[in-house]
């Protein structure tokens, strides 16, 4: 992923100015990265050391899903309907 990508998802998901912290941030970047991979892993599916990386922020990502589900369920469901999430 690029800089620029990057800035425009941290500025249309941030909560304020100069907000990287806040957890839909953190899950659009993380789902942003995970596709990326998903894409790289399909053309090159002997490529471990990525697939191990890609496991570790989709677990990260489920963890911060986790925790917006239970501290702000309404943001939460209007992440994951925008953003291509599906929900347990």
């Amino acid at each position: 992923m690029d800089k620029a990508t990057k800035t425009s998802i941290i500025a249309k998901y941030a909560r304020k100015e100069g907000d990287t912290g806040s957890p839909e941030v953190q899950i659009a970047v993380l789902s942003t990265k995970i596709r990326e991979l998903t894409n790289h892993l399909q053309a090159n599916p002997k490529d471990f050391s990525t697939q191990r990386g890609l496991l570790a922020m989709v677990s990260r990502r489920k963890s911060l899903l986790a925790y917006l589900a239970r501290v702000d369920h309404d943001k939460y469901l209007a992440l994951t309907s925008e953003l291509g999430i599906r929900r347990k």
